[in-house]
């Protein structure tokens, strides 16, 4: 059964199940939602506990043997497979199917940590079987529009008060990196009193930038037309020194994306049909946002723009004298809905 992380703690306080599957790729969310598994164990009068590291070459057998074998002083164990990355493959597939059968009357509890499982995986009958016995917890970065709300409810748990500004001030600061945002309400609450509250100038002066973007991050800023969110991110990459031709390509798909996505219009199919024909499909969460970019951008400047692209990539193999950095940072701004020189004219675009 699917229970989110926020009401994780309220099912586990139900009763306790015999597996938890814990997976995503936000550190923060992902190491609490473990924790209060942990804890509602230790409640449970579970004492003994038992981490086994999924690696290459990694023997399935010791997952029996693990559930098979206790202390003399305990009648229940957690144990803690710990998936990270790694796939179970076939052969751990039939073990962990093997799991589900054999954990029918056991008070063991089985915690599974794994990165974020994709589709394929949780169609799996080694998923399925352990799913319908217990809980799955998916983890999920939090949406940036919802980031301030994060912050300041983060904040009112550390005792302080923050207000909006302040919260959205620190979540720019430290998106893509909970840890950080905590660590930094951590650090303010050890040096205010309790119940301080906090302004964006507090922010301003106390945390650092921390922030850690990716090009998807921004490839989703440029489609939802955040001009200045997609100026920063692209500032935040270069300076982390990620490789022009990464950012170019995400851009670059994006706007194939969008040019077949008008392709199917102009055929007369449905905006949700359009979606599903993409290889791979768009998926419901993203819809929204390559509508938008359909309603901003006419198929002209699309095209303007793969033409623009076409001369950058000229760039990165030393063939054309276009600022590299600077022709992207247009780029991005003209598909988040600016208008420049890029725009206008992009045979004709220089920059200085």
């Amino acid at each position: 059964m699917k229970v989110f992380p926020d009401k994780l703690p309220p099912a586990l306080a139900k009763g306790l199940p015999p597996v938890v599957i814990v997976a995503g790729d936000e550190p923060l969310i992902h190491m609490e939602a473990c924790d209060a598994v942990r804890t509602a164990a230790r409640q449970a009068g579970i004492e003994e506990r038992e981490v086994l590291h999924v690696e290459n070459g990694f023997q399935w057998g010791r997952l029996t043997e693990s559930a098979a074998s206790l202390s003399l002083f305990a009648s229940s164990k957690l144990i803690e497979l710990r998936l990270g990355g790694q796939a179970p493959g076939q052969e751990g597939g039939k073990a962990l199917e093997a799991y589900a059968e054999q954990m029918k009357g056991s008070d063991n509890v089985l915690l599974i940590m794994a990165d974020k499982l994709d589709r394929r995986q949780q169609q799996s009958k080694w998923f399925k079987a352990l799913d319908k016995a217990g809980l799955f917890v998916p983890v999920w970065p939090v949406d940036h529009q919802r980031l301030g709300f994060w912050m300041r409810d983060r904040a009112s748990h550390h005792g302080l008060n923050m207000d909006m500004d302040a919260a959205r001030l620190l979540g720019e600061r430290t998106e893509g990196n909970l840890l950080a945002a905590d660590q930094e309400l951590q650090k303010l609450a050890l040096l205010l009193p309790r119940g301080a509250r906090l302004d964006a100038a507090a922010i301003t002066q106390g945390v650092e930038d921390s922030a850690r973007y990716d090009v998807f991050t921004l490839s989703d800023a440029c489609l939802r037309g955040e001009r200045e969110r997609a100026s920063r991110i692209l500032k935040s990459l270069q300076r982390e020194g990620l490789e022009a031709p990464i950012v170019l390509w995400a851009l670059t798909r994006e706007l194939r994306t969008l040019l077949s996505l008008y392709q199917h219009l102009d055929q007369g199919q449905s905006f949700e049909h359009a979606c599903k024909a993409q290889k791979p499909p768009i998926f419901d969460k993203r819809r929204p946002a390559y509508q938008q970019a359909l309603n901003r951008l006419p198929v002209k400047r699309l095209h303007k723009l793969l033409l623009f692209s076409q001369r950058l990539d000229l760039a990165i193999k030393g063939a054309s004298a276009i600022p590299l950095w600077d022709g992207l940072h247009d780029m991005a701004l003209t598909l988040a809905g600016g208008r420049g020189l890029l725009a206008e004219s992009p045979q004709s675009y220089k920059v200085g």
